[in-house]
């Protein structure tokens, strides 16, 4: 199985573009589209999705033009878009059904199909609960269950873990892994954290453009010898802020716990650290954007 990606682009109205030239090519496995909102990921879903049209470049599934032909991928995917829709009266059950009845799947093999799904995303208690009464988490375990209806070769999900708990998070993260053996995963994602743990391999991308795929290996080797800690003060830290990349900040009583990735000691007594996949990822990011990212703060 193949997605290859051939210089890709969405111009919206007003003369927007919401992707430039993108070209990529995966096989099975989970790739991590990783990028800021904004970044393009969702439009390049909506492509692959053939909810939208590039309006230039080709995508092709295992040698198929999506765009002329769009049911060679239609009726082998799986998607969970950021703004999933549910009907509120409706069971999960009752919408699982309705969704299992569109794609052509009927009787016991549904039944037998849905109840396999409440299981495996842990709401099998609440299927005959109406989904207005859910919450933002348990109506995403919906979404993440209805993507999974038709057993897809191509799964592609947006965000898929904005609103679950730690818990759920790390069992998807898990799921997510165990459906790549034999299928393409495409995971799109703000969250290093759910990319370092479930992605093969990685995209990065900014401003509609693809700034780098690569391994997570080879995307760390990016920032070795580059990552550093080190205490300033707090009258300190916007200067710091507007010099160097931070990856995180952590107030103590001794002043503030600063990870900086830099070619070179960031201030004297800096030590070196092992690099994150968030190091590495910011340090692409704003080699791309030509500036220091703003860093997530930590009390």
């Amino acid at each position: 199985m193949e997605i290859l990606i051939d210089g890709a682009s969405k111009k919206y109205r007003g003369g927007v573009w919401g992707l430039r030239d993108f070209s990529l090519r995966t096989g099975t496995g989970v790739l991590g589209l990783l990028g800021p909102n904004g970044a393009g990921k969702t439009t390049l879903m909506n492509i692959l999705a053939t909810v939208t049209k590039p309006t230039q470049g080709t995508v092709h599934w295992n040698g198929t033009d999506i765009v002329r032909s769009p049911n060679a991928v239609r009726s082998v995917l799986g998607y969970l878009p950021q703004n999933f829709g549910i009907y509120p009266n409706l069971t999960a059950i009752e919408f699982l059904r309705y969704l299992a009845a569109l794609r052509g799947i009927g009787g016991a093999a549904a039944r037998r199909r849905i109840d396999e799904l409440l299981q495996l995303v842990n709401i099998a208690d609440l299927g005959k609960r109406p989904l207005s009464s859910y919450s933002g988490g348990l109506k995403q375990r919906v979404g993440i269950a209805q993507a999974l209806l038709n057993d897809p070769k191509l799964l592609i999900v947006d965000e898929p873990t904005v609103g679950l708990d730690p818990e759920e998070r790390v069992r998807f993260r898990h799921l997510l892994s165990d459906l790549s053996g034999d299928r393409i995963v495409i995971l799109s994602t703000h969250i290093v954290s759910d990319v370092e743990a479930a992605a093969t391999d990685i995209a990065l991308i900014n401003r509609g453009r693809l700034l780098r795929h690569s391994s997570p290996e080879d995307l760390l080797s990016l920032v070795d010898d580059k990552v550093w800690s080190c205490v300033v003060s707090s009258s300190e830290l916007n200067d710091y802020r507007e010099r160097h990349v931070i990856s995180s900040a952590i107030r103590r009583s001794d002043g503030v716990h600063i990870r900086v990735v830099a070619e070179v000691p960031p201030v004297s007594g800096a030590e070196a650290t092992p690099p994150s996949l968030e190091d590495a990822y910011l340090y692409c990011i704003s080699s791309a954007n030509g500036k220091p990212p703003a860093e997530e703060e930590n009390a």
